[in-house]
């Protein structure tokens, strides 16, 4: 128990560091500035000081307290609104025209709007951008990139097919990361993370600010998925992913969801060629692309060690469209001249 409060205690520190030294850094400047100013009053008759100085220090003294009791209030550390400071999270969205998708897609915007220093990578499974895709995500308010990689006909699933009978989002996935590797083709050592989030799932504001710091693969639980209430790492007393606790083969290298993981990008960009293979056996793209990366010790476990929920493997339910169906077969569309 001494280890694991010993290694809490030192992933807090590390966590946080980098704010202390920036909240240092600016009481400092602020409390010199301000005895600078005081040492001059003491040697000069005030009456020869600018008025609009001290009005300055004195209105720099109220705004400082006001966002003092802003961050107490809500809690939000510096690095949560101070995107200049931040490394950058890079989510790669596979998506697929039908009925739903919009809806999907806007469950995810709301999430992500809350996120600062966020880039958005939807790719579409298409032969070209759709209209509505691209009118979407230039009104979403977020930074995005909007791309297309078809995947062919013979790997896509049919309507009467299990969802785990073929891959899906491989080749998407892929070509966000290939959008990655031509962005930073310049870059030695970028700094950022990689999310792989599908447009089905549930995300958490909160799962975003774990994976900020991710300096290898950070991982953590993710939940209603594999026939199980929760498939996560099971993390030991030294503070490493000793095993897994998966419904399904639990015994897979890397037992775990595509929402279970970040990717440091530095780390991603410098092993070439490393991507997502179509060819992976079913169940194992996650751990086919992470041997190519890490080992399980390497593994960072986040969301208290793994013992909290933060994304959850939802479905939408397929819609009812059979009243549309008949509609259509007498010429008439609900949704004509409307975007759904």
């Amino acid at each position: 128990m001494g280890s694991l409060n010993l290694y809490i205690l030192k992933r807090r520190i590390r966590k946080w560091w980098k704010y202390l030294v920036v909240l240092i850094f600016l009481l400092a400047v602020y409390f010199g500035g301000f005895f600078h100013i005081t040492g001059n009053i003491s040697t000069t008759p005030p009456s020869e000081h600018s008025r609009n100085t001290m009005k300055e220090v004195f209105a720099l003294r109220r705004q400082i307290r006001l966002l003092k009791s802003v961050l107490k209030q809500y809690s939000i550390p510096e690095k949560e609104y101070s995107d200049v400071l931040l490394p950058v999270i890079y989510v790669i969205t596979p998506t697929y025209t039908r009925p739903q998708q919009k809806a999907e897609l806007t469950r995810l915007k709301s999430v992500f709007l809350h996120v600062p220093a966020l880039h958005w990578i939807v790719v579409e499974d298409a032969p070209k951008k759709s209209q509505m895709v691209s009118n979407f995500l230039e009104s979403s308010g977020l930074t995005h990139t909007h791309l297309h990689q078809s995947t062919p006909q013979e790997w896509k699933l049919k309507d009467s097919d299990p969802k785990w009978r073929k891959p899906r989002g491989v080749l998407q996935r892929n070509a966000g990361i290939r959008w990655l590797r031509s962005k930073f083709a310049h870059d030695a050592n970028p700094r950022g993370v990689v999310y792989f989030a599908d447009d089905d799932n549930t995300y958490s504001v909160e799962l975003f600010h774990e994976m900020r710091d991710t300096h290898k693969v950070s991982v953590w639980p993710v939940a209603l998925v594999g026939g199980v209430l929760v498939e996560r790492p099971l993390v030991g007393s030294n503070g490493q992913v000793s095993s897994w606790l998966a419904g399904w083969k639990a015994d897979r290298p890397f037992a775990m969801d595509m929402a279970g993981f970040a990717v440091n990008l530095s780390l991603l960009l410098n092993k070439s060629g490393v991507e997502f293979s179509i060819d992976a056996p079913i169940g194992f793209q996650e751990s086919v692309f992470l041997e190519k990366l890490i080992t399980q010790e390497e593994l960072e476990p986040k969301a208290d060690l793994c013992t909290k929920v933060y994304v959850w493997h939802t479905r939408t339910e397929q819609p009812d469209l059979k009243q549309e169906i008949r509609l259509n077969k007498v010429g008439k569309h609900t949704d004509e001249g409307i975007e759904l």
